[in-house]
């Protein structure tokens, strides 16, 4: 095991591109801040579905070929060590961060203040900030990473603190970092031994990691790769780290995804985890008291007779639902295939954030901000509709029925609206549990819209416009019934995903991601006491801020903006005790040299 205690506050030049101490950002002007600000993700826009699809099925056909987790065995192969002081540690966990600026910074604000005053308790600065996945959207870009992440994180915390040991970040790769292959997180978070985001630094040299911390506790975070398998060299890695492990520790464990809550659907999801648990963990005789991921964007924890089940994915990044949540998870779920499958045990859903009533009133919000956010949607079903019933129109002059039905146009505009309906209620493979669910409210989403389209059809035929002389006709559909049947169609739209998302847990995700909501943020911050006591605070933001302030004569290490509105947090739930005290450690043994595998 390597000694990872921070060197004295490096004084080294800026980075290029950085703005040097001397120079504070005197406004959010790009040239100044040395990042440009982005706005939050529009999920419905056009091109990122196709791209983020593409990208996605490339991911699922050729992941295995460009999986560098394989090339990674190259790299060093060392643990890390955070002692913290005197046997005490903060630290603190953030997940899906890298959206819009607004969501991204208020939280990495929150994260770099000395001590935040929270549910009548001062919580110092954590000295080992983790990364639980999706530190980037939509997809992983070194433009990506320097815009939506380390821009804003360098913004919040430009330099180590004046006083104490410079904090320490680590990160772990959720599947929009792998969208790249996972190029660009490499580079920026294990390029090299003294590198750094602003004030916190890096040092891991691979894709996952194990620190040792005080008190008997150890973090193990794994890299599963779109929830795939655990690869060999990882397996050897964390086998040659836990031979450390005796029966009184204690392990964190960090997922990029909370595969407790998506065995649910798909019981096979829990296997890779429950894999490490048993052939890697359990063996030593440790015990693994709290599970941590992020992925989904909200808190919810589940609590069982053995450990706590922390979602906490309120980094940055758009909302989702809490509303579908189950109340009672199986871990492992009983129809899992794996045969020597650890013994089930039930967990209970304790707290959310938002709640589930919370949750489901914002999901009316949908026909409110479904046209607002995703303009280049609501644009592409205007001249969908608009094509269909011009289709319609020309149709309807046919000399009889059975030309009428079968038009050429008209049947391409219908199977262009059926298929994409059908492709977009995204239908599982047909071995999987409500499967036909998805077939048939896709089918029926596309049947209203068709519906829709000869509404507007009758209404056009029954208006002067269609009988003027070419190209009066085409210039007022484009004109009038084009933006006019958009408003018409989003809405019809946002009443499908409400309720397909409310009642049948289908595009649910849609439903939230088609909204942008940046509030109802969240992160945790932990404590570690000397006699072993670990404490999870989970903080809340309920809303963001949206205007900030410059700070060109402050401090070195102070933030370059400030909220220029209130940004409040507090505690979602009561502080959790995870375990309480242990035997007295022992001191910790001389740092080694790098363990290799």
């Amino acid at each position: 095991m390597t000694d990872h205690q921070p060197p004295p506050r490096p004084r080294e030049p800026s980075a290029e591109g950085e703005p040097s101490r001397a120079r504070r950002p005197e406004s959010m002007d790009p040239r100044q801040l040395g990042f440009t600000p982005q706005r939050p993700v529009g999920w419905l826009a056009p091109l990122l579905l196709l791209n983020t699809g593409l990208r996605t099925l490339l991911a699922i056909l050729f992941g295995a070929f460009l999986d560098k987790r394989e090339l990674q065995n190259a790299l060093s192969a060392e643990s890390f060590e955070e002692p913290g002081d005197g046997g005490e540690l903060w630290f603190d966990y953030v997940a899906d961060l890298g959206d819009g600026f607004d969501a991204t910074y208020s939280v990495a604000y929150l994260l770099a203040q000395p001590e935040l005053a929270v549910g009548g308790e001062r919580l110092p600065r954590g000295r080992m900030l983790l990364m639980g996945g999706d530190q980037v959207y939509p997809v992983a870009s070194g433009d990506g990473y320097e815009n939506r992440t380390k821009g804003p994180y360098r913004a919040a915390l430009p330099e180590a603190p004046a006083e104490g040991p410079q904090p320490t970040l680590y990160a772990l790769p959720g599947n929009h970092d792998w969208y790249d292959g996972l190029t660009a997180f490499l580079r920026l978070f294990a390029r090299r031994r003294d590198g750094h985001i602003g004030g916190w630094r890096t040092g891991q040299r691979r894709s996952y990691f194990a620190v040792r911390l005080p008190s008997k506790w150890w973090l193990f975070a794994i890299d599963e790769q779109f929830g795939a398998y655990i690869d060999d060299p990882q397996l050897l890695y964390f086998a040659d780290v836990a031979r450390q492990l005796g029966q009184e520790d204690r392990v964190i464990l960090m997922t990029p995804s909370p595969t407790w809550v998506k065995a649910a659907q798909k019981p096979e999801a829990y296997d890779a985890v429950d894999y490490f648990l048993r052939t890697i963990l359990a063996p030593t005789g440790a015990e693994v008291r709290l599970l941590l991921s992020g992925d989904l964007h909200h808190y919810a924890r589940y609590s069982g007779p053995d450990r706590e089940l922390i979602t906490c994915g309120g980094g940055g990044a758009y909302l989702v639902a809490t509303h579908d949540l189950p109340q009672t998870l199986t871990v492992p779920p009983r129809e899992t295939l794996t045969r020597s499958a650890s013994r089930s045990r039930d967990y209970d859903l304790v707290e959310t954030f938002p709640s589930k009533a919370e949750s489901r009133r914002l999901s009316w919000g949908v026909f409110r901000n479904a046209p607002i956010r995703n303009p280049g949607f609501a644009t592409m079903l205007g001249i969908i509709h608009t094509l269909t019933m011009l289709a319609m129109a020309g149709a309807a002059g046919e000399g009889d029925i059975f030309r009428r039905l079968f038009s050429i146009p008209l049947l391409i505009m219908l199977a262009l609206i059926i298929t994409g309906t059908v492709l977009f209620a995204q239908p599982p493979d047909a071995a999987e549990p409500h499967h036909a669910r998805h077939w048939i409210l896709g089918l029926l989403h596309g049947f209203a819209h068709i519906a829709l389209a000869a509404g507007g059809t009758w209404l056009w035929l029954h208006l002067p416009f269609h009988d003027w002389s070419w190209p009066g006709p085409f210039v007022v559909a484009a004109v009038v019934y084009g933006p006019v049947s958009a408003l018409v169609a989003t809405q019809l739209l946002a009443l499908y995903l409400l309720i397909a998302g409310r009642f049948f847990d289908v595009n649910t995700n849609e439903l939230f991601a088609g909204q942008s909501i940046e509030d109802a943020k969240s992160f945790l911050r932990l404590h570690i006491t000397p006699d072993g006591t670990l404490t999870v605070y989970a903080i809340g933001v309920n809303r963001v801020c949206r205007k900030w302030t410059a700070t060109p004569e402050g401090a070195p290490h102070d933030s370059w903006l400030r909220p220029a509105e209130p940004l409040t947090t507090h505690l979602i739930e009561p502080p959790i005790t995870v375990d309480g005290p242990t035997t007295p450690e022992s001191p910790l043994p001389a740092p080694s040299e790098p363990a290799t595998t």
